[in-house]
Parts: C-alpha cells; sequence; structure tokens
C-alpha cells in the first residue's frame, strides 16, 4: 500500500505524460520554456488572479515573496507553530524574526485568537515592527482567512498564504493561492498537484510585486539575464516539470473530488476511535494529508507499530513545534501560549490519502486502527 500513490497515478496517464516530456526533449526546450509560461497562465486562470510566477520550489516562493516586500531586520513575521520547517526557515534567511503562532484546536490552522495576541506581544514587549502574517492551509484546508484578514487589517500586516499543501483547496467558491496578498504553493512530488522533482509558484495581483518576483528568481534581472538590477537569486522551474504539471493539471480537480470522497469514507469509519479532521462550514480541502489524533503519544505510537505490521504506511506531521526546533533556539518569546500545537505534536497520524483509495482499502485502514487494542 502507498501512503501517496504517485505510480498508479502515472500509470493510469503514462501515455499524456510520456508525450508530454518528450516533446519537451525532442525540442531541447529544458529552461523557460514555452510550457513553463503557459502553465503560468493556466495556473493564474485556475486559481483567480492576475499574475503566477514559477519558481524552482515552494521554500523559494516564501522567501521571494518576503524579498518582493522588502522584509528584514527589525519587522517580525507570524507563523504558525505546528507546520513544515520551511514556512518559518524563510524568515531568518530574510532577516526578519519569526514569531511562532499557537493554532486552532479543530483545523490545526493558525489561531486568529493566538496570532491578535502575539502581535500584541510584539508591540508592547519587543522592539520588532509586525510586517508579515503567515497562514498555512494546513493538510488541504485553508486557514480562516476572513478572521485573519481582519486582524491584518487592523495592524496593518500584509498576509502571506502558504497554500503548498492547500493548493485545490476552497472557501465556498474562492480557491487557496488567492486569498493572501501574496500566496505561495509547492509542487513536491507528494503534494496535491505534484511534479516529478521540485517546483512552486507565486500568485499575486499586485503588478508592482509580479514583476519584482520574476526579476528576482532570475538574479535580479532588469530588460534581460545580463542585465542585472538587484540581487536575486537561481530559482527558475524546469520545462519538463510545467510539462507534467500541464497533464496533471487536465485531471486535477477529478483527483481532488476523489480524494473527498475518500476522507468521507474514512472519517464514517473513523470517528468513534480517534479525533478525525475537522473542516469548517464553507471550506473545501484537497487533502494533503488525513491527519488523525489519539489520546496520547503511547496511543500513537502503538498505533504507528500496528499499521506497519500490517503493511499500512503512516507519518506523522509533525512530531515537534516550530519553537522547540533547535534551529530556532534564538527566536524565543517564552510569554507566548503553545499548548494546542505541543498537544497535537504529541498525537496527531496522517495515514494514507491519495485519490486512488479503494473501499476495501479504506475499510482496512479502519478495522485496523478500531481494533488496535486487541493486539496490545
Amino acid at each position: 500500500m502507498e501512503f501517496r500513490d504517485l505510480k498508479h497515478q502515472y500509470q493510469l496517464h503514462k501515455t499524456e505524460i510520456d508525450t508530454a516530456i518528450q516533446s519537451v526533449l525532442d525540442d531541447a526546450d529544458f529552461i523557460n520554456g514555452s510550457m513553463v509560461k503557459q502553465l503560468e497562465r493556466e495556473l493564474a486562470q485556475y486559481v483567480g488572479v492576475k499574475h503566477c510566477i514559477t519558481c524552482a520550489n515552494g521554500t523559494d516562493a516564501l522567501h521571494l515573496a518576503l524579498m518582493a516586500w522588502n522584509v528584514g531586520k527589525g519587522d517580525a513575521v507570524f507563523v504558525p507553530d505546528f507546520t513544515f520547517f520551511s514556512s518559518g526557515e524563510v524568515v531568518p534567511l530574510a532577516g526578519a524574526v519569526p514569531v511562532f503562532v499557537d493554532i486552532d484546536k479543530d483545523t490545526y490552522n493558525i489561531s486568529p485568537e493566538s496570532l491578535e495576541t502575539a502581535i500584541e506581544y510584539v508591540i508592547h514587549k519587543t522592539d520588532l515592527k509586525p510586517k508579515v502574517a503567515v497562514a498555512v492551509d494546513l493538510f488541504g484546508q485553508p486557514a480562516d482567512f476572513s478572521r485573519i484578514r481582519q486582524t491584518a487589517d487592523k495592524y496593518n500586516l500584509l498576509i502571506l498564504e502558504d497554500a503548498a499543501q492547500g493548493f485545490g483547496g476552497k472557501i465556498e467558491k474562492k480557491r487557496a493561492c488567492s486569498f493572501g496578498d501574496i500566496a505561495t504553493t509547492s509542487f513536491f512530488p507528494a503534494k496535491p498537484l505534484g511534479c516529478y522533482g521540485d517546483g512552486g509558484a507565486i500568485f499575486t495581483d499586485n503588478d508592482e510585486w509580479a514583476t519584482l518576483l520574476r526579476s528576482y528568481c532570475v538574479h535580479g534581472k532588469g530588460k534581460d539575464k545580463y542585465d542585472n538590477v538587484r540581487i536575486g537569486m537561481n530559482s527558475r522551474l524546469d520545462t519538463l516539470q510545467a510539462a507534467v504539471l500541464l497533464e496533471k493539471l487536465k485531471f486535477f480537480d477529478e483527483e481532488v473530488a476523489r480524494c473527498n470522497q475518500v476522507a468521507e469514507e474514512y472519517t464514517k469509519r473513523l470517528r468513534n476511535f480517534v479525533k478525525v479532521p475537522f473542516v469548517k462550514d464553507g471550506m473545501h480541502s484537497s487533502w494533503a494529508q488525513y491527519t488523525i489524533c489519539f489520546h496520547n503519544s503511547r496511543e500513537r505510537e502503538r498505533a504507528i507499530e500496528i499499521l506497519k505490521e500490517k503493511g499500512i504506511p503512516s507519518a506523522v506531521y509533525y512530531r515537534k513545534p516550530m519553537h522547540m526546533q533547535q534551529a530556532f533556539s534564538d527566536y524565543q518569546f517564552m510569554e507566548l501560549d503553545y499548548g494546542v500545537t505541543e498537544s497535537v505534536c504529541n498525537c496527531c497520524l496522517s495515514v494514507p490519502m491519495h485519490a486512488y483509495l479503494s473501499i476495501s482499502d479504506i475499510e482496512y485502514i479502519g478495522n485496523v486502527l478500531k481494533n488496535r487494542g486487541e493486539t496490545a
């Protein structure tokens, strides 16, 4: 059994994907090829924003956004405490200070209440200037952007939407990657829309920022790549990856719909035995992960053992809060509370989630989890 079944996906669409890759090889159109520009147009149209700028990976996408906003020394950037490392890693890279924020107990996305508490703390207890709120669309579900926007407007913050896991999600009819002042996503293979290597993209309606981002992606180019008007980086999406993504985009919505059906089947079978994911009214998740929670770490570790014995892969996203990572030891704000994050890190577990899980697969996984105590 696969955790994210990319092999099955490829076999189903092998002819189309192989043909797309072969066309790039035939044209030797490897860097900044025509398919990259086509992909940017189609992604912008799909999301519903003016500009899509592709880049080398999702981490670069976040870093580039901070560069476009001139985030740096003396700035505070608010980051959820429960997320992948890169959401916070890019902040010190930009020269700013990450301030970690506790999460909502049900969705595991950033808590709007905790965000405001952290902002007030920074204003009254530090010399930092609140600058950006990073809202991660964790596990596929968009963050609570209506409330986050209210808070951001109140304190004059920019919103950076990290939709690395959320591409394909929606709030009502509005798609992920359209909620932030700038939004980013990742095309890492296991993401909802994944390529066959690394890749990322940045989305915005702001013309000035889009121009800056395109420059920063290619060594700070001006009128061409040999006219360098600012310090940038080398962060481009390969044409081969664009070719793969263009083909996958054709059946992407179908896969997201199927993942929602898989999630419903999981929830029916598991809700009486573990804490199942909570999707808020009006939200539509793209289900990057299906994450359950146990009462404590001992129950989780036992479940991991039993699942492994039965040939079922699982993963823990995430074992350690951001504020406890050694790399962030210089950015400690001990008066802020991270109780929800610490609790979830101790008991969360993600089980296989993809569009090709059968009902029998889901039933098997559900029965193993339901009966895990019988073999203890």
